[in-house]
């Protein structure tokens, strides 16, 4: 039995949690995709509490996802999409915060271009914290809604091989992932092209490769990430069409593997560059399972932070 509260406050990456945590949001979580199966799929369970998600970054998956979890558990949201506000007139994030805290809002999710932004704010301002992608840093809700989905479809983590695919070096994805699945007793890999891996990766006690086959023979899932155009400031690899020559999947490759393996993706997908459509939907794709299971867990941690307020 997991413990009965989480061990923190704010929930910023993977690395500011433990086992007892992930175990305890996974259970919470089982309890809420019942909740959204049902015909009323709505609990009261936020109603005193107001949600802001600020969103200094362009997000649709994660956003949607995040403010259908508050509805469901009937919080208060305010919704800000800093893009089109004062923060592009120069405003600091401390000042865009205390304005939107000022209008008593207990909880704060927010998606930020910069690196450990959300520990900032935690420490300045009053609201707990839920971190929805910081940088190429973290974005610990997808690595949990990830391996959810992997004990959901496998029945468990520990044990299992699960290959990451693609541009590690600019996905918060990837970071937040190995932490979580290492830390569920998952062996881990790595796969790209060499400019895409980060040089000291192997220092997370990671696998490393750059042949997509013998990756893909090794593993029991295959996580497929996008590619990160709008971070790369310079040309990280020849053109999409060579990435996709080298590092995409597509259904010959997976019914060429003499195992079947399942293929997830943290969306949003380009199709035909990471993996081709047919493998997308294809029986093996879990990527609609995750997308439905980011619900609950998101559903699960903003419910359980919101039971050990001050």
């Amino acid at each position: 039995m997991a413990a009965e509260k989480l061990s923190t406050r704010h929930l910023l990456g993977i690395k500011d949690i433990n086992l007892n945590d992930i175990e305890l949001i996974f259970e919470t979580a089982d309890n809420f995709k019942d909740v959204i199966n049902r015909p009323i799929k709505k609990v009261p369970s936020l109603r005193d509490i107001t949600i802001a998600n600020i969103f200094f970054e362009n997000s649709t998956r994660t956003k949607l996802s995040f403010e259908l979890a508050e509805k469901r558990l009937s919080a208060d949201v305010v919704n800000f999409a800093a893009s089109s506000s004062s923060v592009s007139k120069g405003e600091t994030l401390i000042d865009t915060v205390n304005n939107i805290l000022a209008m008593k809002v207990d909880m704060v999710v927010m998606r930020h271009p910069y690196a450990g932004a959300g520990v900032f704010l935690s420490k300045h301002v009053k609201a707990q914290i839920v971190n929805a992608g910081d940088g190429a840093h973290e974005h610990p809700t997808q690595a949990l809604l990830d391996a959810y989905s992997i004990r959901q479809k496998l029945g468990d983590v520990a044990g299992k091989k699960v290959v990451i695919v693609g541009d590690i070096l600019h996905s918060r994805v990837a970071i937040s992932n190995i932490l979580c699945l290492q830390m569920l007793g998952a062996e881990v890999m790595v796969c790209g092209p060499t400019t895409l891996i980060p040089k000291h990766i192997a220092g997370l006690g990671v696998k490393v490769e750059h042949d997509l086959i013998k990756a893909l023979n090794w593993c029991d899932v295959a996580n497929m990430l996008r590619i990160q155009l709008e971070r790369q400031d310079i040309k990280y690899f020849p053109s999409q069409r060579e990435y996709a020559m080298m590092y995409g999947l597509n259904k010959q490759i997976l019914d060429n593997l003499d195992k079947e393996i399942i293929v997830m993706h943290p969306g949003p997908i380009n199709r035909g560059v990471e993996i081709t459509s047919d493998v997308a939907d294809s029986k093996q794709s879990i990527i609609l399972e995750q997308v439905e299971n980011g619900v609950a867990v998101r559903m699960a941690v903003l419910y359980l932070l919101a039971s050990q307020k001050d």
